[in-house]
C-alpha cells in the first residue's frame, strides 16, 4: 500500500507557495513538487540494502526556480524542439519564441516547468493540473493539462492528459535524469542499456530530425540487445545520444508496451520503461554537465 503525504516546501517570488508530495511504498519513495510537476527524487534500495536517490535534483527550491536543465520537470506544451519555432495548423502559421539556438525547446522560456501546478490527492498518488491560456508562449488554444503520478510497489506511473479549445500541438514528458548508482556518482559508463527500437531519427546540427527514418542495424544506435553505456558512447559521432528511437511493435492502439531497460550491476538496480507512445527519446551525453557538486548523467 502506498502512503501519500504532503508538506509546504517554500515560496517562489512572483509565483507563490510550492508543496512537496511524498509517495511511499514498501520499495520506493518518490518526492514530487508542485513547481513544474517535478519528480524531485526517487529513492530505492540496492542489492546490498543501501537506499539512494537515483534521479538528479536540487537540495533547495531556489535551484529549481532558476533551473535551466529541466531537472525532473514536466515539459510542454511541446517536449523537445520545434524547428525555427514555427509550425502550421489549419493553414495558419504560428511563430514561437526561440530559446535553443534557432529553435523553440520544451515549450519556451516560460514552459510548464516554470508553473505551479494544482495538486489533488488520489489513491496511491497525486494529480497535478494547470491551465495554459490561449496564446501561451505563442501556442493556440486554452489547454487544460494534467499529469498523475501513482506508485504501486516498485512501479511509478505517469499519465498525461490534455484538452484544448483549439487545434494545437501537444507533446508532454517528464525530464528526469537517472543514475542508478545514486545521485553524485561520477558517470553512468558502468550502466547497461537496451532500447526496443529497429530504427531511429537522424538529426541535423541543431538537433532537429532530418525527416529520414534510419535502421539501427550495423550502427552505434542498435541497442536492441543490452550494451555497456561507456563503450557504446565512444562509437557515437558528436556529443552522444540525443535522438528519438522508433519502437519496434506497431502502434495500432494505445496499449502500454516495453520501450527500454537500464541495468547497473554494482547496485543491482534496474530501470524498465514502458509507454503507449510510438517512440522514446534517449539523452546519453558524451560529457556530463556539472551542477554544484553533483553531476547530471
Amino acid at each position: 500500500m502506498t502512503q501519500v503525504n504532503h508538506q509546504q516546501w517554500g515560496q517562489v517570488p512572483g509565483l507563490g507557495s510550492v508543496d512537496m508530495w511524498i509517495l511511499q511504498s514498501s520499495q520506493l519513495r518518490v518526492d514530487v513538487l508542485t513547481l513544474g510537476a517535478v519528480i524531485k527524487s526517487v529513492c530505492c534500495r540496492g542489492k546490498h540494502g543501501q537506499m539512494e536517490d537515483v534521479v538528479l535534483g536540487y537540495d533547495d527550491l531556489e535551484g529549481y526556480a532558476s533551473d535551466k536543465r529541466y531537472l525532473g520537470a514536466v515539459v510542454g506544451r511541446v517536449a523537445n524542439r520545434v524547428a525555427k519555432g514555427r509550425f502550421v495548423v489549419e493553414g495558419k502559421e504560428y511563430q514561437l519564441d526561440t530559446n535553443n539556438g534557432p529553435n523553440a525547446l520544451h515549450g519556451g522560456l516560460q514552459g510548464f516547468n516554470k508553473a505551479i501546478w494544482l495538486a489533488t490527492e488520489v489513491e496511491g498518488g497525486v494529480i497535478l493540473s494547470l491551465t495554459s491560456p490561449d496564446g501561451d508562449q505563442g501556442y493556440p488554444g486554452e489547454v487544460q493539462v494534467s499529469v498523475s503520478y501513482t506508485l504501486q510497489g516498485e512501479k511509478l506511473t505517469a499519465d498525461y492528459r490534455a484538452r484544448s479549445t483549439k487545434t494545437t500541438p501537444i507533446n508532454l514528458t517528464n525530464h528526469s535524469y537517472f543514475n542508478l548508482a545514486g545521485q553524485g556518482a561520477a558517470d553512468i559508463y558502468d550502466h547497461e542499456v537496451s532500447i526496443n527500437a529497429q530504427s531511429y531519427l537522424p538529426v541535423d546540427d541543431t538537433s532537429i530530425p532530418t525527416g529520414e527514418i534510419r535502421a539501427v542495424e550495423n550502427t552505434p544506435f542498435d541497442l536492441r540487445s543490452q550494451v555497456p553505456v561507456g563503450a557504446r558512447l565512444k562509437e557515437v559521432p558528436g556529443l552522444g545520444f540525443d535522438h528519438n528511437f522508433c519502437l519496434c511493435s506497431p502502434r495500432d492502439d494505445w496499449r502500454e508496451r516495453h520501450a527500454a531497460r537500464v541495468f547497473h550491476s554494482p547496485s543491482g538496480r534496474v530501470l524498465e520503461v514502458s509507454t503507449s507512445q510510438p517512440g522514446v527519446h534517449s539523452t546519453l551525453p558524451m560529457s556530463w554537465m556539472v551542477l554544484s557538486e553533483e553531476r547530471v548523467v
